[in-house]
């Protein structure tokens, strides 16, 4: 009988940004997938897909993909005399994002073409997905020989955690991402849509920055997490396996691993991989903080009849808390629906439009915007975190 081999991910320990030490850990992360070299091919174009998110921010408050990480990435991908290419679609405001960000000074200083994607506009391509049958990518990664997905650790407010596959997101452009906000408003069917373009555009090799990841309320309001962990595989789902179970979660109860591995584009099954390097019993972090949304599992425990009641008590309702907010109006820039509106001398959310879709959470930097729950909401909350920890324990 023949026993199939296990996909294989590099999982090791590391605490800071410091260039030769970081250096090191990542050439001993490809030396454990058979080299670098083996999955790029020299003298081809290479599309490094950042986690950037919009507005920029500072590395420091774990919210992108940290430069220093990426620099250290490009420094050993030039060995291959590739043709490299760094982007995502980013809104700045007239302002160079990715300067604030210091991807601009790391691109410059390595002599690396960096791109925000809407400046070279977007295809359509057919999908063939679960909920879209066409979409608009980036033509750099339809052109592109080689995809490498550099996503950040964090935990979600929408979607629980994002990773690698979430961070595929990015490539298509920032108006048809508030739309997809605006039509799959539960969580479930908008992740089954993140798995459809993650289809579209499957990255060649994924490395997770998992040295400082976030915590809480993300993508851009948790908290910096010392978690001292680089993951790197061919396989972005195994990534993401690995990532949720370091940050506390069961990997199948995350809906972009599960439907992603049902659909048979990677391995969401711990017990499918080989972990190579650090144990993940010894990364794993059981006092990591998660969403105050993160329910998925009990979620999936409930009556049908129930489903409609507990949906409607989960969904979380934005509030402005004025005290924060600086009318900088980048929540009313993104909201899809229009709910978010200037008053005065602050922004109010129209909660007859909202459609729950927490892009302005998502957006804001200054802690202006809170998240708040009906009651029979935060008891489920409280249960399934109390299952949460209980299956952790036993597993």
């Amino acid at each position: 009988m023949r026993v199939m081999k296990k996909t294989q991910v590099a999982l090791l320990r590391h605490t800071d940004y410091k260039s030769d030490r970081l250096r090191n850990i990542l050439e001993k992360c490809f030396f454990y997938l058979g080299g670098l070299e083996s999955i790029i091919k020299p003298r081809s174009k290479v599309f490094v897909k950042i986690n950037h998110l919009s507005p920029p921010s500072t590395p420091d408050k774990a919210i992108v993909t940290h430069p220093a990480f990426t620099r250290e990435v490009l420094s050993l991908l030039k060995q291959l005399d590739v043709e490299i290419t760094v982007g995502d679609d980013i809104q700045s405001k007239g302002k160079d994002g990715f300067l604030v960000s210091g991807y601009r000074q790391v691109c410059e200083e390595l002599d690396v073409r960096l791109v925000n994607l809407r400046e070279g506009g977007f295809r359509e391509m057919d999908c063939a997905g679960k909920v879209l049958k066409k979409t608009y990518i980036s033509p750099l990664l339809l052109d592109t020989d080689f995809i490498l997905n550099l996503p950040k650790l964090k935990t979600h407010s929408f979607t629980v955690f994002t990773g690698a596959v979430k961070n595929m997101f990015g490539v298509i452009p920032h108006g048809l991402r508030h739309r997809y906000h605006r039509e799959f408003i539960r969580s479930d069917v908008f992740s089954q849509m993140l798995v459809d373009i993650f289809a579209c555009v499957p990255p060649h090799l994924t490395v997770m920055d998992g040295i400082i990841a976030m915590e809480g309320e993300g993508p851009g309001q948790g908290n910096p997490k010392n978690v001292g962990a680089v993951i790197a595989s061919k396989d972005a789902v195994a990534v993401d396996a690995v990532a949720s179970r370091i940050a506390g979660f069961n990997p199948l109860s995350i809906y972009t691993n599960q439907l992603a591995h049902e659909r048979g584009l990677g391995i969401g099954r711990l017990e499918d991989l080989e972990i190579l390097g650090a144990n993940i019993q010894d990364v794993e972090d059981r006092s990591f903080k998660h969403s105050a949304l993160a329910v998925g599992i009990l979620r999936r425990k409930i009556p049908a009849f129930l489903h409609a009641f507990i949906q409607d008590q989960l969904i979380f309702i934005p509030e402005i808390f004025t005290k924060n907010c600086t009318s900088c109006l980048e929540c009313v820039d993104i909201c899809p629906v229009g709910a978010a509106q200037l008053e005065k001398s602050s922004v109010r959310i129209d909660k007859s439009l909202c459609i729950h879709c927490m892009c302005c959470h998502e957006v804001c930097r200054f802690q202006a915007v809170k998240l708040k729950q009906k009651a029979v909401g935060k008891l489920v909350n409280g249960l399934s975190a109390l299952y949460g920890k209980i299956t952790s324990l036993l597993t």
